[in-house]
């Protein structure tokens, strides 16, 4: 039996008075592409955070690759396989493309050349993790900007860039904060291409927000999972969440507003 890349049951997060995720309950198996989506403030990000460590959560549990991950702080919950991007993109500026995809990688030797002598492995891990890095810029179709600054980018790019370094830390499961937030349409469709490639051929579980309900509803995600007040809507694919009219009415506010 395939245990799920991620499980969270019954998970609450309560800011003071505040109950801003409300008792959820799902779960993303591995190589599986899921949208989550729902109107703002619905608590997408909260769960998000509770579930990278960044927040404490209030009661529940959160299982990943079948360990429990509940109470963890984010480096360990990273280390379970773990990893995520934020909506807003944050690059070292003065740093290429290349550069920014070396730092994230696990377990790396010292810098240090005399204890580099030590450890006669180091320059063959190092040379590893640059074929690694060249790899993922040519998967995301970006390898032709390695050697620009990251300052030089579009937001487009940054956003590629950014989800390159996330895959530097080889993880089992993504959090995608809005990966195309603000980025133009082709280059939105090509990186939602790519997700949907990624989690076909490296097996990884990804769960995206994504706050454009129709734009999702037209990617080739597997499953939609829809939030609103801090529950969960509705869970299903594109075609029963365009069909539901409890989803547009509570995404929308009218039931005409969603595009066929």
């Amino acid at each position: 039996m395939t245990i799920p890349a991620l499980q969270i049951s019954d998970l609450t997060k309560d800011f003071g008075g505040l109950r801003a995720v409300d008792g959820i309950s799902f779960q993303v198996e591995q190589g599986e592409f899921v949208g989550l989506i729902g109107p703002n403030g619905c608590g997408k990000t909260t769960t998000f955070n509770c579930i990278s460590g960044l927040l404490q959560i209030t009661s529940g549990k959160i299982n990943i690759l079948g360990k429990d991950a509940t109470g963890m702080r984010p480096d360990q919950i990273q280390s379970l396989g773990l990893t995520r991007t934020f909506q807003h993109t944050w690059l070292w500026r003065e740093m290429t493309v290349i550069e920014n995809l070396l730092v994230p990688p696990r377990h790396q030797f010292s810098p240090n050349p005399f204890l580099a002598l030590l450890r006669p492995k180091s320059r063959k891990a190092e040379t590893q993790r640059l074929i690694d890095a060249y790899s993922v810029l040519d998967v995301l179709e970006i390898s032709h900007i390695a050697h620009h600054l990251t300052s030089e980018l579009s937001g487009g790019q940054s956003k590629l860039v950014d989800i390159g370094r996330a895959l530097m830390s080889s993880p089992s499961f993504l959090l995608l904060d809005e990966p195309v937030a603000g980025v133009a349409g082709p280059l939105a469709e090509r990186i939602f291409q790519n997700l949907r490639t990624l989690t076909s051929d490296r097996n990884i579980g990804m769960l995206v927000i994504e706050h454009n309900m129709d734009f999702i509803l037209r990617r080739d995600v597997d499953r939609i999972i829809v939030m609103d007040g801090g529950q969960i809507l509705m869970e299903g694919t594109p075609n029963e969440i365009k069909q539901s009219r409890d989803v547009v009415e509570a995404y929308l506010g009218n039931p005409g507003g969603m595009q066929e």
